[in-house]
């Protein structure tokens, strides 16, 4: 099984923007959302949202596309909750959303960021670009940093990673070890 840090944060909307997402819907559909995130072996680390849209911060599994992955946890939530509900109103989402990566390190604050999400809109304080569902507009791009050759920041960081999850997995690291090539003593390489 290949080994994989897919983060994304994750944002799309109820159709035309209703605000169905109510205080009493929300944490029905949440739950919706959350079972079925799991079920395809996604990590859930933050899900909240306002009236009429949801953030999701998730780790998914490589061997499902983030259409895919977005497509079916929005269908089984709309669906469960239409049936559930068959006499309230419809529910549906929009079919676009917006998808954005970020490395491990940024964890922390996109997780803060979603969980805050009622709060931000609040006081007006959201990220314009983490509330996009649709396409148009620029690439966004940071400045080019250091990761190249020897940047000894970069390696602290991967080496303190790296022993986190040695250490939390002991027994892997030794078989790992044990069957790489270049570990075995008189074999050539």
């Amino acid at each position: 099984m290949p080994h994989t840090q897919l983060f994304y944060h994750l944002v799309w909307t109820t159709k035309n923007r209703e605000a169905l997402l109510t205080p009493d819907v929300e944490p029905e559909v949440y739950g919706y959302l959350r079972s079925k995130a799991v079920g395809l072996e996604a990590v859930v680390f933050a899900l909240n949202g306002s009236v009429d849209h949801v953030h999701l911060v998730a780790a998914i599994p490589a061997k499902i596309a983030v259409a895919r992955f977005v497509g079916q946890i929005k269908a089984i939530a709309s669906t469960r909750f239409n049936q559930a509900h068959p006499d309230g109103p419809t529910f549906f989402w929009q079919s676009e959303y917006g998808a954005f990566t970020f490395d491990g390190k940024r964890l922390p604050n996109y997780i803060a960021y979603v969980e805050r999400q009622k709060e931000h809109h609040a006081d007006r304080t959201i990220i314009p670009l983490l509330e996009r569902t649709t396409g148009g507009g620029v690439m966004v791009r940071e400045p080019a940093v250091g990761y190249g050759g020897e940047d000894a920041e970069w390696r602290r960081d991967l080496e303190v990673q790296g022993r986190a999850w040695g250490e939390a997995r002991p027994g892997i690291n030794a078989r790992a070890r044990e069957r790489h090539p270049m570990n075995r003593v008189g074999e050539a390489h």
